[in-house]
């Protein structure tokens, strides 16, 4: 008899940017290393959706979680986002196999490039503005930990240049919907995405396309190998 599913609980994220001398910067928290979830590990603004947003959306979960975004965002980094600037990047579900997940709606924002972060120094312990490129080669370099959506949301926003050609390409995208299955191949643990050979079997050691991550060394390696066009790369390519 296999183990009940957990049931998803609402959250949103998100992606505060502005624009630096040389490029596109965000804002990555460092949560509390003694907590039990995400421990230690660099993140966007977020959490999970509270009843108080709900009720202000009227009952509509994804109105919920934009201002919900929003409150953690100031609640977290003392940086508040408009809400009506803020543009749908993505949604991801937490695979099924594990026994806490979210259903995430992620944003992304831009914030005044003068405002000051202000944390709390419990939940959060460090903050740091810092350009994609250098977030995700820190990632890479296994200096900064991060869950994988954190890290392929920072490789999908590498492609822009400035923050105004963010909102303007992000106005025109369809959001993607993610939900990974977890796998494992050569004692690796696996993150398949639409497009790989494994995902509709749960197999990471099939065959055929890769459309994955893989955490090699401490940090998630993202591979794309002969994807089918019909599924979108956080890289772009396929």
């Amino acid at each position: 008899m296999s183990a009940a599913v957990a049931k998803p609980r609402p959250a949103s994220t998100v992606v505060l940017l502005r624009d630096g001398a040389q490029g596109v910067e965000t804002l990555l928290l460092k949560r509390n290393k003694a907590l039990m979830f995400a421990g230690g590990l660099w993140v966007f603004p977020g959490g999970a959706i509270d009843p108080q947003d709900l009720e202000a959306a009227g009952g509509e979960e994804k109105a919920a979680s934009r201002l919900a975004a929003a409150r953690e965002a100031q609640e977290e980094s003392g940086l508040q986002p408009c809400v009506e600037d803020m543009l749908q990047l993505s949604h991801w579900t937490t695979p099924v196999v594990e026994p806490k997940r979210f259903s995430t709606w992620f944003y992304v924002a831009p914030v005044a490039c003068d405002g000051d972060v202000v944390i709390d120094g419990s939940e959060i312990h460090d903050s740091q503005w810092i350009l994609i490129r250098d977030a995700m080669q820190g990632h890479e370099h296994g200096d900064l930990g991060m869950f994988p959506p954190t890290y392929l949301t920072l490789v999908y926003l590498s492609r822009y240049q400035t923050v105004a050609d963010v909102m303007t390409g992000e106005a025109e995208t369809v959001p993607a919907e993610v939900l990974p299955v977890m796998g494992k191949a050569n004692n690796e643990m696996v993150l398949m995405l639409e497009g790989d050979a494994g995902y509709d079997a749960g197999d990471a050691s099939k065959e055929g396309p890769q459309h994955r991550a893989t955490l090699r060394d401490g940090y998630w390696q993202y591979v794309v190998e002969d994807v089918e066009e019909n599924f979108p790369c956080f890289n772009g390519k396929s």
